[in-house]
């Protein structure tokens, strides 16, 4: 073992000459000419150097040794001292000169000490005095430098903090460790030598630092290490109280004796290592490191640069999931605070805000409208971020407090709703929920999440923007082919009608001519009706609205319909409306169509019409798969987009644009898994007017 520290000791010790005579050299060549303590400082290296040479070559406590130490700490004294000098104040050395010039003496009193071992030392008591009195000698110098060292560091101006941190966190490390190799040693009665073939690596270690101080560059160098270095340390150092409290019990229960101890050791490791099991790994011990470290560590909560790769990575890779690009939102700003979940809210067609994206937020409970048009309001003219705990504890700041929605304030996971603003236009809202390790939002919370809230905005509203264009674009293109189709259709309907007259005049025989003439004119028929369905994109005419009964509508779609699929009518109560009936015919044709395709084969389609008195509803049901609310928002009335082999993927978006033709609206509830309804709502006759009636007298109105 010998062996092995004194090779150990003879590579530190060359390393460390070799270190401080390159600093020395480096700092006389490049260092900045201008400090007064720049020839002390390259003095007290090549004497360091000197040293660690004298002692890589002979035997620790030979004079040599000694005496080489002895100028060693001489020379960083004096050093210590010239470096008050470098602000200015060189009216105040004569203050600093006593203390200086004592700890000067105290360390020239280790030639007496030196003499003495030599000469008086002939007894074990003798050399162990003299060897506990050196050490205390060297204790006392290292403290009064360090006591030295924190007075020039706290009494300079921040500009020559900046010039001497480097040089003052060097002497730092150099008397902290002879401070506890000194300490140790008088505590055990002799040199450790295990410490001892260390002292040349630190020597190479202050070194390094120390040459860095006297760059000319030196003041704009920081040591500032990074939060993830930060918290490794910290685990580091948790880690490391935990072992060194084990070896303490274990040191201690040393002194039990029989059974007791054995019985007391093995409960210590079983318990030692179950704890370590349960909270070391734990998520929530980790994020109580990470949020203590950031607290009082950090100038700053937040590593911004990291942050923002963080977030670009998480907004520009979609995945092995395949998520979209509004689940990557709500991500991308919970992982900044720390959020399990989250989800994203935005405006619907009346204004009202629905969920559009739910990123691990494990609950089926939200509403249909989860938030009102009075909310986004407010937090579109505030640009506010709410506190949802401030909101639970009844504090308001701009009328918020009332139009928070129920559901938020009781689901205790909710934490701060974030706006999305895009050029002061609220495209969404993202809810988010507690960290794991609870915590106040405050002032940097809120104006990073701001930021990014905006920047997130914008992503949305492009791709908003990109998805409208590329509508428009297939609309175009649909309507350049529809005009293809029209003119085809109206030509062969100009020939089919010409035919029908040329027959009419020259037809031979009776039988044959009516044959004709009932084939010909069906065509024409079906071709004119289809040429008019084809052209009916939009509103309908004025005059061409007649009153129907919904029921009567509901029979005809049922009947044709029930035969091929099992479609059971609820009820049918009589509900008078005025609209098309060809197009209420063809939307309602399309609903039960879609139903009956997600249906099972013996799954039964459910059909009601019937009035509420202000409006009649028809309202189709199935129990398919359902479909998710991303689905239903995102895609299902998107045009040209189908599921089916073949189909244009325009069925539902027609029937909804036909209602709305109508003045009605065409809602729809899907769970996935259970089914889905779609609701037809058409004012009533009676109702229309009425509405009529008081439109008309508010605008004979005079002010």
């Amino acid at each position: 073992m010998t062996g092995l520290i004194g090779t150990f000791s003879y590579i530190a010790y060359t390393l460390g000459a070799i270190v401080c005579a390159l600093a020395a050299v480096w700092i006389a060549r490049r260092g900045d000419s201008s400090r007064s303590d720049r020839t002390p400082a390259i003095v007290a290296l090549a004497l360091t150097a000197n040293w660690c040479f004298a002692s890589a070559s002979f035997e620790p406590g030979r004079p040599i040794v000694e005496l080489t130490e002895i100028a060693r700490n001489l020379a960083w004294l004096f050093t210590l001292f010239r470096l008050f000098a470098n602000d200015g104040r060189d009216e105040t050395l004569r203050l600093v000169r006593p203390a200086a010039f004592s700890l000067g003496f105290v360390e020239v009193l280790q030639f007496a000490l030196l003499l003495s071992a030599r000469r008086y030392a002939v007894t074990p008591e003798l050399a162990t005095l003299v060897f506990e009195t050196g050490t205390l000698f060297r204790i006392m110098v290292a403290v009064g430098a360090l006591v030295l060292l924190h007075n020039l560091y706290v009494g300079a101006a921040v500009s020559s903090r900046r010039i001497l941190r480097w040089n003052a966190a060097a002497l730092a490390g150099l008397w902290a460790f002879d401070l506890n190799y000194f300490t140790v040693g008088y505590i055990i009665g002799e040199v450790p030598v295990e410490l001892a073939a260390l002292r040349g690596v630190a020597a190479a270690i202050v070194a390094i630092p120390f040459a860095m101080g006297f760059n000319q560059s030196s003041s704009n160098l920081e040591f500032r290490p990074s939060r993830a270095v930060t918290f490794r340390f910290l685990s580091l150092m948790v880690i490391g109280a935990y072992l060194g409290l084990m070896l303490a019990l274990a040191r201690w229960l040393d002194m039990l004796t029989g059974d007791l101890a054995r019985m007391t050791q093995v409960g210590l490791i079983i318990a030692a290592g179950a704890l370590a099991l349960i909270w070391l790994p734990s998520e929530r011990l980790r994020g109580w490191l990470r949020v203590t470290a950031i607290k009082h560590l950090f100038k700053h909560r937040y590593d911004y640069r990291n942050e923002w790769i963080r977030f670009t990575n998480t907004i520009g890779t979609t995945g092995l999931d395949n998520s979209t690009l509004q689940e990557r939102t709500v991500k991308a700003l919970a992982d900044i605070v720390d959020s399990p979940s989250g989800i994203l809210l935005v405006p619907g067609d009346e204004g009202t805000f629905e969920v559009e994206a739910n990123w691990l937020w494990h609950n089926s409970g939200i509403p249909a409208h989860a938030a009102s048009t009075a909310l986004g309001d407010v937090l579109e003219s505030n640009e506010l971020i709410i506190d949802l705990d401030q909101v639970r504890e009844g504090i308001d700041h701009h009328g918020e407090l009332a139009l928070v929605p129920d559901w938020l304030r009781e689901d205790h996971r909710a934490w701060a709703a974030v706006p999305l603003l895009h050029f002061d236009r609220l495209v969404g809202i993202v809810v988010l929920a507690k960290p794991l390790i609870g915590r106040k939002l405050d002032w940097e919370d809120f104006d990073l999440l701001s930021v990014v809230g905006r920047q997130l905005a914008s992503y949305l509203a492009e791709q908003a923007s990109q998805a409208a264009l590329l509508e428009a674009g297939r609309f175009d293109e649909f309507n350049r082919r529809m005009a293809f189709v029209i003119h085809d259709i109206k030509n062969l309907s100009s020939q089919m009608s010409l035919l029908l007259r040329n027959a009419e005049k020259h037809a031979d025989k009776p039988e044959f001519r009516k044959d004709m003439l009932v084939t010909l004119r069906n065509s024409a028929d079906k071709l004119n009706s289809l040429l008019a369905r084809l052209g009916r994109y939009g509103p309908p005419q004025s005059d061409r609205a007649v009153r129907f009964d919904l029921a009567a509508a509901v029979g005809q779609v049922s009947q044709r319909l029930g035969q091929a699929h099992p479609l059971t009518v609820l009820r049918a109560e009589p509900a008078m409306v005025e609209g098309s009936p060809e197009a209420f015919e063809q939307a309602l044709t399309h609903l039960v169509q879609n139903a009956i395709d997600a249906s099972d084969a013996d799954s039964s389609v459910m059909i009601e019409a019937y009035s509420d008195g202000i409006s009649g509803k028809v309202v189709v049901i199935d129990n398919g798969q359902g479909m998710s609310p991303h689905f239903v928002r995102n895609r299902l009335f998107e045009p040209f987009v189908s599921s089916k082999s073949g189909g244009f993927g325009i069925g539902a978006f027609e029937s909804r644009e036909l209602v709305r033709s109508m003045g009605g609206r065409l809602d729809v509830q899907s769970r996935e898994g259970l089914g889905t309804r779609f609701t037809i709502s058409l004012p009533l006759k009676s109702a229309a007017s009425i509405i009529g009636r008081d439109q008309t007298r508010h605008k004979n109105e005079v002010v």
